[in-house]
């Protein structure tokens, strides 16, 4: 039984993630797919903190993902479609992201994650590299002397701040398990 729903919790995440099926739509499709999604979280953020849209146009660059997640149980999982913006460039990149987690629970999730950048050295690690990202942070904003502009936003690393978007708004604390950020090679 747990075997079972663990393994459709993965097919879920996997679905989700933009592994290709037999009809999957054009990659035009797609990318409108993605670009909407995308336009949906920005507003939604711009809505609950206004200042966040200053702090994603003068960053080096910004991801934008739409997720979707789901806990039964003692499993979890989730994925996301979103994109990557290098604001010099204007260079788009499509991603994906898949997230598992473990834990007593029940629930299914949608919220957006906007990822901002203050260097092009952690927007082109994210990009090209990935991201893999585990643990839980809760903290104020703050990189060099800008403390004010990263406000709602939580600190990943060095240079690189994270704002969850949730029904309720914005999310003051994140919890973030096994998610993993990757390109998506049939749209890029």
């Amino acid at each position: 039984m747990l075997r079972s729903l663990v393994s459709a919790i993965f097919a879920t995440a996997l679905f989700g993630a933009g592994i290709p099926i037999a009809n999957a739509a054009s990659v035009a499709e797609e990318k409108a797919e993605y670009q909407a999604k995308v336009k949906e979280v920005l507003a939604d953020l711009y809505r609950v903190q206004p200042s966040a849209k200053k702090a994603v146009q003068s960053a080096a660059g910004y991801a934008v993902f739409s997720n979707f997640g789901t806990k039964i149980m003692f499993a979890g999982g989730g994925s996301g479609k979103g994109i990557a913006y290098d604001n010099k460039s204007g260079k788009k990149t499509y991603m994906n992201m898949i997230e598992v987690q473990a834990g007593l629970g029940f629930g299914i999730k949608k919220f957006g994650l906007v990822w901002v950048f203050a260097g092009k050295k952690q927007l082109d690690q994210f990009v090209n590299s990935g991201w893999e990202v585990g643990g839980q942070a809760t903290a104020a904003a703050k990189y060099e002397d800008d403390g004010g502009a990263y406000q709602g936003a939580v600190p990943i690393a060095e240079g690189i701040f994270l704002y969850q978007i949730t029904d309720a708004g914005l999310a003051v604390e994140l919890t973030v398990k096994g998610t993993k950020y990757y390109k998506d090679d049939d749209l890029n």
